[in-house]
């Protein structure tokens, strides 16, 4: 157990240093972005950049280095199977709708799993300065400073963000925020899901819900949510699950079961 946890800690310590690494190499390509070719993956609004490719080798190259038995799955140059137990699962720009269009709305997002678990959660937002970063059993933090969540704050009460891409229909959408209007609540979508799953560890939002997004996009904000006292429900990681999209939910305490209930889940 002690050797576990001195295995977790270090990974830890390297995830942290990778998010400010990472979120300085993706702030100077954003500070140049007009000079950037965009590319498109699945539609128009799916884009990449040198600079997301650019900060996963970086990142890349750092964990191979430093934990070559370490599995890897990158979001823009796919998964590495490993031998130690641990995998990396890294956005390395995570809003790179709002990274090229010149919003701050972006975001740097590294988790480590452990049987399929997510045990470190870290996510730097370059533009806003702030570091979110959480360890299994070791709590969750902004810029250093505990995050602990607040059971008073509810869907009626707060704010909840709500995600979409080209693999959810419009009208499944629609029906999503129709509902949760009608629960009384109200919604926020800001192009990075990884960062409103930050934003709800950090009580800003009282959960994200999302039908349909992926392992890179979703494990560090899990790990951020739950060591901040909420819930999420389970990505699938057996098998190749863990290269698929899923349904993804967090949530505060106060908001869990209404949440639970607009995504079906309940």
């Amino acid at each position: 157990m002690l050797l576990q946890q001195t295995e977790l800690e270090a990974r830890f310590n390297l995830a942290r240093s990778l998010a400010e690494e990472g979120g300085a190499l993706a702030l100077e390509y954003f500070n140049r972005r007009d000079a950037l070719v965009i590319e498109t993956k699945r539609d128009l609004q799916d884009v990449v950049s040198i600079a997301d490719r650019d900060v996963e080798k970086r990142i890349r190259e750092r964990v191979a280095a430093a934990f070559p038995g370490d599995g890897f799955l990158g979001e823009e140059d796919g998964y590495k199977a490993g031998a130690s137990g641990y995998t990396w699962v890294v956005d390395p720009i995570d809003g790179t709708a709002p990274f090229v269009n010149g919003m701050p709305n972006w975001c740097v997002s590294i988790a480590v799993l452990h049987g399929g678990e997510p045990v470190v959660g870290v996510i730097k937002a370059p533009c806003h300065d702030e570091l979110y970063a959480a360890s299994a059993g070791g709590g969750a933090t902004l810029n250093d400073r505990p995050l602990r969540l607040d059971s008073s704050r509810t869907v009626q009460n707060a704010m909840t963000g709500i995600g979409a891409n080209s693999h959810v229909t419009p009208e499944t959408v629609a029906d999503i925020v129709n509902r949760l209007l009608h629960m009384g609540g109200n919604f926020i979508r800001n192009g990075s899901g990884a960062l409103m799953l930050a934003y709800v560890a950090a009580g800003r939002l009282v959960g994200y819900y999302e039908p349909y997004m992926h392992a890179w996009d979703c494990m560090a904000g899990y790990c951020l949510v739950k060591e901040a006292g909420g819930w999420h429900h389970a990505f699938p990681t057996a098998g190749d699950s863990l290269t698929k999209g899923a349904p993804v939910l967090a949530a505060a305490p106060g908001a869990t079961a209404d949440l639970k209930a607009l995504a079906g889940l309940s």
